[in-house]
């Protein structure tokens, strides 16, 4: 199955990061278009990504302030061409295109609809333990399966993950999940001080939360197709 792939980054105050993640991107030949949003950074930043503004299969775009990672994700995905879209973060320490890889063969080998990838440096929680694992923003999806949610991504902050997931699940989209060995996702508390990063936390809960509330429609589609599947299976022993 032969799939052009749109790998898109979504930037807010990386200027130490962001350089090896775009360089491994655009070298790979796996990958046919980056797509950077720089979401308003007050950093260095944009003047990292001015090395690579002459790069044909780069484009880079830039808000004058900050409008959520769900608003950036939502612009990358508008402006992609591929058949398929892999969300990387921009906060990585240690990016190899062996990553994309992982998060692309399940689309590609019919196995699933969306792959999460959980980068394993870090890791708070152990992998079958880990409730964060579906928040990760490590992710691979079919750009045709993603448009139709665009509207309401704009809106969702931080939240976009979890309704991102709460859309293929009540689509019945299959989810299969993949753990990047070795690759480091800086946390919060090693980017910024304590007070700031609690904030940050805080900010981040109540955004997955509004999302989730504003979203309950998709959670009672969800709970209908749990329901249904339940009786089907019932139905099936008698």
């Amino acid at each position: 199955m032969k799939c052009s792939i749109s790998a898109i980054v979504c930037v807010f105050n990386e200027e130490r990061t962001i350089g090896n993640i775009i360089r491994t991107l655009v070298e790979s030949s796996n990958v046919d278009e980056v797509i950077v949003i720089n979401d308003g950074s007050s950093d260095g930043t944009s003047k990292e990504l001015k090395h690579f503004e002459q790069i044909l299969k780069l484009e880079i775009v830039e808000f004058s302030e900050n409008r959520g990672k769900g608003y950036a994700m939502a612009e990358g995905i508008q402006r992609a061409k591929g058949d398929i879209i892999v969300f990387i973060d921009s906060d990585l320490v240690n990016f190899n295109i062996k990553y994309v890889d992982q998060l692309v063969q399940p689309l590609l080998g019919g196995n699933a609809d969306m792959v999460i990838g959980q980068p394993t440096i870090n890791m708070v929680f152990h992998d079958k333990l880990n409730p964060l694992k579906p928040l990760s923003g490590e992710r691979a999806v079919f750009r045709k399966d993603i448009l139709p949610l665009v509207h309401r991504m704009r809106e969702s902050r931080f939240g976009v993950e979890t309704l991102i997931n709460l859309y293929f699940r009540a689509q019945d989209k299959r989810t299969k999940y993949v753990n990047l060995w070795g690759l480091v996702h800086l946390l919060k508390l090693q980017k910024h001080s304590v007070d700031k990063s609690v904030r940050g936390y805080w900010e981040a809960t109540n955004q997955i939360m509004k999302t989730a509330i504003l979203n309950y429609s998709l959670i009672i589609i969800l709970i209908r197709n749990i329901f249904l599947r339940s009786l089907d299976k019932i139905y099936h022993v008698f």
